[in-house]
């Protein structure tokens, strides 16, 4: 594999602070910072940004965190703030419904991002049909993706393809891969494709986000990922501000303005970040283990709460192959652990 991107081309660039970010921000952003930010990454020339809690529409609940605002409220504000940009939604089969992706139309999003896990192409086919209904570009996403060899996953992305995706994506939810992952994995549904686009999402767990980024561009990836700082789940994804100098300096800009994204980062997000993600102890657990990323704060809150160590238990939920909507699993996997431990101090 060339590091030269001699094969690559300026991709199209999706920016999710807004959504993916909502995981570091533990659901808490305001009408006032969507509209900064929306407004500040429209200025910049992004194409798209996506808004919605970070488990997607619906996704505002006891499992996985409530909102402080209504995401509708959100991705209104979100497209208010935009003259060029599309502002756009994730849903999860099983989480958002038809009642929500309908409300997110009316709102405003143009773009709906449809997440499966990697395994489980097949349930998102009415999903993909009430998208072309609505008149809305639609992507396909695998998530977790590091699960699964480069020719499944081109299979995957084909039942999606004929489900109508304009685009679909590997998804690196648990930040596991390598670059040679990336690559391989982009490169297969580039030559099993013959109609959608491929895209390419990363987290930054083993702090290969970018390098993975730049994998996948090499492979052929028509479409990328990044958020503000890496503002996202684990430890973060692909710094945007910081992506797009790379894509400039290598002659791959597709027409961001480096230095307002750089003062994007500094004087709008960076004011009102809860932290900065990186790739600490458990985020490289993570990574490690092959974890989904929005299991890190809900394992270390729980590990406080329990005094369970938040590594025991991301190494475990990793042996357990533990994915999407098993959040369940985190709590009962500490309260086992708690007990064990008990059992061996009476022992």
């Amino acid at each position: 594999m060339s590091w030269a991107l001699k094969s690559a081309k300026p991709p199209v660039v999706v920016d999710t602070t807004l959504r993916d970010g909502s995981h570091a921000h533990r659901h808490q952003y305001t009408e006032a910072e969507v509209r900064a930010i929306a407004k500040a990454l429209d200025e910049a020339g992004v194409y798209a940004i996506e808004v919605a809690h970070g488990d997607g529409l619906g996704g505002s609940s006891i499992q996985y965190g409530f909102s402080r605002v209504d995401e509708m409220r959100l991705i209104r504000a979100a497209r208010e703030s935009v003259a060029r940009a599309k502002v756009a939604a994730l849903l999860l089969p099983g989480i958002g419904t038809r009642k929500e992706l309908k409300e997110a139309v009316e709102a405003g999003i143009g773009m709906v991002r449809i997440a499966t896990q990697c395994t489980e192409a097949d349930i998102s086919e009415q999903h993909f049909g009430m998208a072309k209904e609505m008149g809305l570009e639609a992507v396909g996403f695998l998530m977790m993706a590091h699960m699964r060899p480069p020719e499944f996953l081109a299979e995957q992305a084909l039942l999606m393809e004929s489900y109508g995706a304009d685009v679909v994506y590997i998804v690196d939810s648990a930040g596991a891969m390598l670059p040679q992952d990336a690559y391989a994995r982009v490169r297969a549904l580039k030559e099993a494709l013959s109609r959608a686009k491929v895209g390419f999402h990363a987290h930054n767990n083993l702090g290969l986000a970018m390098g993975n980024t730049l994998a996948a561009l090499e492979a052929g990836a028509d479409w990328v990922d990044a958020t503000l700082r890496g503002y996202g789940a684990g430890a973060g994804n692909a710094p945007l501000e910081v992506l797009a100098a790379v894509l400039d300096k290598a002659g791959l800009n597709p027409g961001l303005d480096v230095f307002k994204l750089l003062d994007a980062a500094e004087y709008v997000l960076g004011p009102i970040q809860h932290f900065q993600p990186f790739p600490d102890r458990d985020a490289v657990a993570i990574g490690y283990a092959g974890v989904y990323s929005t299991f890190l704060l809900h394992a270390k809150r729980i590990g406080k709460e329990l005094g369970v160590d938040p590594l025991a238990i991301l190494l475990e939920l990793g042996r357990r192959q533990a994915v999407a909507g098993q959040e369940d699993w985190i709590l009962r996997v500490a309260l086992e652990l708690k007990e064990k431990e008990a059992g061996a101090l009476a022992d």
